[in-house]
Order: structure tokens, then C-alpha cells, then sequence
């Protein structure tokens, strides 16, 4: 019985935490259904295309002519920079940046929810061939848009969460 007490101890005080379930009630549950009512506007350049279409991915948008009850305003912010110098005065590194500052409106109301930003950056070795360095740029902003993408609906699912 005493090597019990030190566990039903831990349950209670876990119990009592305040903790709860992001997507509590699955797919019909408040955030998911809140999540799918959001309309991700156009965003520019192909940077905005890849984050929009990976945030509809996300959002689990459907196409569909459905009046949504949230719209999501992006503007996207593209960097590329070259770092480290060569012995030659060439570039043999690059730094991809991709930020974001986002707008989650009620699209009744016409109030903001949410006013954030969101970022990531990768690093892209430049080597002889230009095409392999085009290739791994390109490759990088993919991976930055879904990144970026993946941290708005993190932080679109929790404003959801407590708005409901």
C-alpha cells in the first residue's frame, strides 16, 4: 500500500494540472472544426505560393465555396544572404530566411485574433555547380515554407483552443 501512495499522489496532482487535449473531440472537436473554417488568402511569389498551399494542407481546407469563418492574412518575407567568404572572394555559404507575420480575422466581426509572426532559416552550402546551388536553394525555401506553415497552425489551433 505505501509504494502505491507515491503514485496515486502523482495521478491527483496530474489530475489537477490543468492540462487539455488540443484536438479534444477529434475531428469534430472545437480546434479542428475552427482550424477547417479558416480561409488562407492569397499570399505573393512563389515563397507565398508554397506557405499557402502548405497551410491549406494543414488547415484541412477543402476547396469547397463554404463560407469560412476565419480568414488568415500572410505577408512572407524571403531573404537569401551569402555568408562565408572563399580564399577566392567567392561565396561558399548561403543563409535562406523565411519570416512571416500573420493576421487570424474574424471574418463576422472583422477583428484580429491573432497578430504573430513565425520564421525559420537553413543553411545552403554554395558549391561549383550552379545548378546544384539553385537546386538546394529551392529545395531549402520548400522546407522553410513547411516549416513556417506548420508553426502557424500550431499557433492558429491554440488561439482556437482558448477562444472556445
Amino acid at each position: 500500500m505505501r509504494a502505491l501512495a507515491p503514485l496515486l499522489l502523482a495521478a491527483a496532482a496530474l489530475s489537477a494540472c490543468g492540462l487539455k487535449p488540443m484536438y479534444a473531440g477529434g475531428g469534430s472537436g472545437a480546434v479542428a472544426s475552427g482550424l477547417g473554417a479558416v480561409e488562407v488568402m492569397p499570399i505573393e511569389g512563389q515563397a507565398g505560393w508554397l506557405v499557402r498551399n502548405a497551410l491549406r494542407d494543414r488547415l484541412g481546407e477543402s476547396g469547397d465555396e463554404v463560407a469560412a469563418r476565419y480568414r488568415l492574412d500572410v505577408r512572407l518575407d524571403d531573404q537569401l544572404e551569402g555568408l562565408g567568404l572563399l580564399t577566392d572572394d567567392t561565396i561558399g555559404r548561403e543563409r535562406r530566411v523565411l519570416r512571416a507575420r500573420y493576421q487570424l480575422v474574424d471574418s463576422a466581426s472583422g477583428e484580429v485574433l491573432l497578430d504573430a509572426t513565425a520564421g525559420s532559416d537553413a543553411g545552403i552550402d554554395v558549391v561549383s555547380s550552379e545548378y546544384a546551388t539553385i537546386a538546394a536553394e529551392q529545395t531549402a525555401l520548400e522546407n522553410l515554407a513547411r516549416d513556417v506553415a506548420d508553426r502557424i497552425v500550431t499557433r492558429l489551433a491554440l488561439t482556437l483552443r482558448d477562444q472556445s
